[in-house]
């Protein structure tokens, strides 16, 4: 009866950490389907424009995202031990960190947007356009680092209700105006619509107005939150946190600089195959990203359920947070997988009415539906890793997915051999098949865990 208790009190810890996450990534992508369909009806250039700097932000999104993967490990292991003090000590660390990568990520992006089309090989008839797009959802470079860092701060302490609020606040907002700002004035029976007729320079003024809004108010609740705020403390640099902070956020930056960094050279090989494969490219990674939010919606759980067990110094929860969020992971990527498989070309048609995108994209769908559950698992393996501080082996693993699959293998198929956008999504199947191998053998094997009977590891 013990057992099962505590398994279920661990059901339940995933669970109420888990699904505000996953709804609010469900707001994200649905929202990212209504811009992306917004921007569709302006046609296949339009969407082209858009899509070619997709795997920019990406980049710059999942490394500011790495640093705050450092704090998380360390600010729900305080917690964990019941260290509100030192959590809020590392909470003002962050803060420092966010306004530090925020300046540097708004010079660096803005001065490259002039050469970021050019870059990704996009059609010279849309290469303003694209350059454009990118500088303006770019200026507020330091709320959008903010949104995700204090996000990943407010979850590491069990609260991913307020990040899910916002985010929601966020995405309506960001819809609201490309309705006004994308179209031109119009009349829906006697009523009359104002329209800046923008096109895809309003997407990108919508997208900077909201993510400015989402920076300043998870910033006002971070500062008054009752257990991590951090009012009251230094917000100089103190080495004694950033030192061992950096240390698990630093591999964690790499892997996603360097496997961001693989995704725009995949995507400039995509590029180059063509305006069509281009659109289903990028359509079908729109449609696919709802899918995975099964996975990435736990695995900020299984990081800080992993993380509140070594604080606490707890086996056996360390253990029950394996079992059981794998478990849920591997029964919901299975029901998504299905789902993507079966409705595929009805999603693809949500943004393009051309029949060969239509077809290019359902292909492509229907190929990573299959692999999705055994993805979903190195996922989840690595957000426990992240949580008790080892970002070097899953640095280890992504680099050589990324690197020595995905765009080796592409870079054969499309530029040598000149196959299609099927044949490089392949090759991406073949890195995520990898990625479970990998991570799967890693984790039963058990030396990641300091926990673990013999194991030394410990406060890294």
């Amino acid at each position: 009866m013990n057992k099962r208790t505590n398994l279920y009190q661990t059901l339940t810890l995933i669970l109420t950490l888990a699904l505000p996450t996953m709804l609010e990534q469900l707001m994200q992508t649905a929202v990212q389907y209504i811009d992306t369909a917004m921007v569709g009806t302006l046609g296949t250039s339009a969407t082209a424009a858009v899509g070619s700097t997709v795997t920019i932000n990406w980049l710059v999104n999942s490394t500011v995202s790495a640093l705050g993967i450092g704090f998380l490990a360390f600010v729900s292991r305080a917690l964990g031990a019941n260290d509100v003090k030192g959590a809020r000590r590392i909470t003002a660390q962050a803060v420092f960190s966010t306004v530090v990568i925020g300046t540097f990520f708004t010079i660096a992006t803005l001065l490259l947007s002039p050469v970021v089309p050019t870059l990704m090989q996009v059609d010279k008839a849309i290469k303003d356009t694209a350059a454009l797009y990118f500088f303006i959802i770019y200026l507020p470079m330091l709320p959008r680092s903010a949104t995700i860092i204090f996000g990943t701060l407010l979850r590491s302490a069990g609260d991913s209700k307020t990040p899910m609020k916002i985010g929601i606040a966020v995405n309506l907002i960001n819809v609201l105006l490309n309705f006004f700002l994308i179209f031109p004035s119009r009349h829906y029976g006697a009523i009359f619509i104002p329209g800046a007729d923008l096109g895809v320079t309003g997407a990108a003024i919508a997208s900077s107005i909201s993510f400015t809004f989402g920076g300043f108010y998870i910033t006002y609740k971070l500062f008054t939150h009752q257990k991590i705020s951090p009012v009251g403390e230094k917000f100089l640099p103190d080495k004694s946190i950033l030192s061992p902070c950096l240390s698990v956020a630093f591999p964690n930056m790499l892997q996603r600089f360097g496997t961001s960094l693989g995704y725009v050279a995949f995507a400039g090989m995509v590029n180059s195959l063509g305006e069509v494969a281009t659109a289903a490219h990028t359509i079908a990674n729109t449609v696919e990203s709802a899918f995975y939010i099964p996975a990435y919606g736990m695995q900020t759980a299984a990081a800080t359920l992993s993380g509140n067990a070594l604080g606490e110094g707890n086996p056996k929860k360390m253990k029950d947070v394996g079992i059981v969020i794998n478990i849920i992971e591997v029964v919901l990527m299975i029901i998504s997988g299905a789902l993507l498989f079966t409705f595929a070309p009805k999603m693809v048609m949500l943004f393009s009415k051309e029949n060969d995108v239509i077809r290019l994209g359902s292909t492509v769908l229907r190929m990573v539906a299959l692999s999705e559950p055994f993805y979903g698992v190195s996922i989840i393996i690595e957000g426990i890793l992240q949580g008790v501080g080892e970002t070097k082996i899953p640095l280890a693993f992504n680099i050589t997915g990324m690197w020595g699959v995905r765009i080796v293998g592409t870079f054969i198929c499309t530029q040598l051999f000149s196959m299609s956008l099927v044949s490089a999504w392949a090759c991406m199947i073949g890195h995520n098949m990898l990625l479970f191998v990998l991570f799967t053998f890693y984790y039963r094997k058990g030396s990641w865990n300091p926990l673990e009977k013999g194991n030394k590891k410990w406060h890294r």
